[in-house]
């Protein structure tokens, strides 16, 4: 059976610079009309980076939440802009980072049952260090955190945003850390 929704009318209710929300007229599988109320949202990416044994996190204050999160460095896309430029973007505002290459990880859908947003998650390799720059309506710490504990914090429970426990689960349990250390013990030489 075809399980596809057809959408008959798509009806803004509201159009922001972050994002606009729908609610639309639809029709079930079957044929019978439904509304669907969808938040369109231009995506995002994020960077997951270590260095040296630490991992680079921001902590931030989120609204939505009202609490600080702990998070990798990530952003929203700008019209028509390529993720991995984007997840380059931000680290390099957020953190200072720069980095030579950008693998992807994963591409996570947030809330699928009521927003496209897609959060293109990436892994910074050959990074240096520079002095970052955040947007001037961010305010954010940066906080390198030494592996072994990151790896604590994650199976204590203690990371909650989405793309930074996709992240780092990817990390961990990739391999990704013993890969990290071989990398640059290889360039200290």
């Amino acid at each position: 059976m075809d399980a596809t929704e057809k959408t008959l009318k798509k009806n803004y209710v509201y159009r922001g610079k972050i994002l606009s929300v729908r609610c639309d007229d639809a029709l079930l599988p079957d044929g019978r009309p439904c509304k669907r109320e969808i938040v369109e949202h231009r995506g995002g990416a994020a960077a997951l980076c270590a260095y040296k044994g630490k991992i680079a996190f921001v902590k931030q204050y989120r609204y939505a939440y009202g609490e600080e999160v702990l998070e990798i460095p990530a952003g929203k896309l700008e019209a028509n802009e390529d993720p991995a430029s984007a997840a380059k973007r931000e680290l390099r505002e957020e953190t200072g980072v720069r980095a030579q290459t950008f693998e992807q990880i994963a591409v996570a859908y947030p809330s699928p049952g009521y927003t496209n947003e897609k959060i293109y998650i990436y892994r910074a390799l050959g990074v240096t260090l520079a002095d970052s720059r955040p947007d001037d309506d961010e305010f954010l710490s940066v906080q390198w955190i030494d592996e072994a504990r990151v790896r604590q914090m994650l199976f204590a429970g203690e990371f909650n945003d989405s793309k930074t426990l996709i992240a780092l689960q990817y990390y961990f349990l990739n391999g990704s850390a013993a890969k990290t250390k071989t990398e640059e013990s290889v360039g200290q030489r």
